[in-house]
């Protein structure tokens, strides 16, 4: 049996993954999972020792291929991870060279954007197309872009940062950038959007269902607006509606330049669609060339809670 190894390393938690191919899908056999030790030395040590654990449990299989998805800035190219905001002291650390030299086989990294991208375009939603774009649309906005049938990582792994695109000159913080993609589509800002909409009717004497005193302001996330719009709360509704079309304006910007066959959205676009899709087609047909649109479609990921563990498994696949 031949066995694909996927490690996902992030600020809180490490898995380690191993998966058998089959054609176009691919099996997940075993995970462990972990808390992410607290220095790098020691977190290597145990996902090392993590995924030997995971081999001896299946000594008749060999071992192809190892995959790394982890958060940003890092260099694929070397295989070293550069001073992630989350994971402080991983200060241009090589993590391919120490599991090269254990294990014997091909070990690739790339950002978990570019990860996960891959993962949906070999088994999830954007299976087929040649021209894709993976939006993460979660705890931040970040893109892997799959272009004429391969990754694109641009110059130095920086090809896809959607989420710096300012959209408006006011608006919520995302990339340190007032007014960005990720400050209007991402987890915490809507969460923002809905804080200061909650603020404004408050002061009003209106307040919205989702955060019905000002203690609440501090519990006020992206899922609880959006329990109170799916139960017809007027000011979560504008809370989505205003997303979706920062969204559609985002969207515009990336059909424009590269002309995508599919664009995939992930996490919060796949759980609230019905939420976030009216307007966010009306501002793309608005702004969008339409010839490029028209060959374009806009789907919610595919591998829903899955895709952590897969995009480090796709990553893996790529050395094969």
């Amino acid at each position: 049996m031949s066995l694909l190894a996927g490690i996902d390393i992030g600020g809180t938690k490490c898995a380690v993954v191993l998966g058998r191919p089959d054609g176009d899908t691919i099996a997940v056999l075993d995970k462990v999972r972990f808390p992410t030790p607290p220095t790098f030395t020691a977190a290597m040590s145990r996902i090392a020792d993590a995924l030997a654990d995971l081999l001896a449990r299946r000594p008749q299989a060999s071992l192809r291929a190892i995959g790394i998805s982890c958060g940003g800035p890092l260099d694929s190219r070397a295989g070293l991870i550069l001073s992630p905001p989350n994971l402080p002291g991983w200060d241009r650390v090589d993590v391919v060279g120490p599991l090269a030299a254990r294990f014997g086989v091909p070990v690739a990294l790339q950002n978990d954007a570019n990860a996960c991208a891959l993962a949906e375009w070999r088994w999830g939603a954007g299976r087929g197309a040649r021209n894709m774009i993976f939006l993460t649309f979660g705890t931040g906005m970040g893109a892997g872009l799959i272009l004429d049938g391969r990754l694109y990582s641009g110059t130095n792994d920086l090809a896809g940062e959607a989420g710096h695109i300012r959209l408006e000159h006011e608006g919520p913080l995302g990339y340190g950038k007032a007014g960005s993609f990720e400050g209007f589509c991402s987890g915490g800002g809507i969460a923002h959007l809905g804080r200061t909409r909650a603020e404004q009717q408050l002061a009003a004497g209106q307040p919205p269902a989702y955060c019905p005193t000002p203690a609440d302001l501090p519990g006020v996330t992206a899922e609880t607006i959006a329990q109170a719009a799916r139960q017809g709360d007027p000011t979560a509704l504008e809370v989505y509606r205003t997303a979706g079309r920062a969204l559609g304006r985002g969207l515009a910007v990336l059909v424009d330049i590269l002309n995508p066959q599919r664009i995939v959205i992930g996490s919060i676009y796949a759980r609230q669609q019905a939420l976030l899709e009216p307007p966010m087609l009306e501002t793309l047909r608005a702004e969008a060339l339409p010839l490029a649109l028209g060959v374009c479609q806009i789907v919610p990921a595919g591998l829903g809670e899955r895709v952590g563990d897969l995009a480090a498994l796709a990553v893996a696949e790529q050395q094969c």
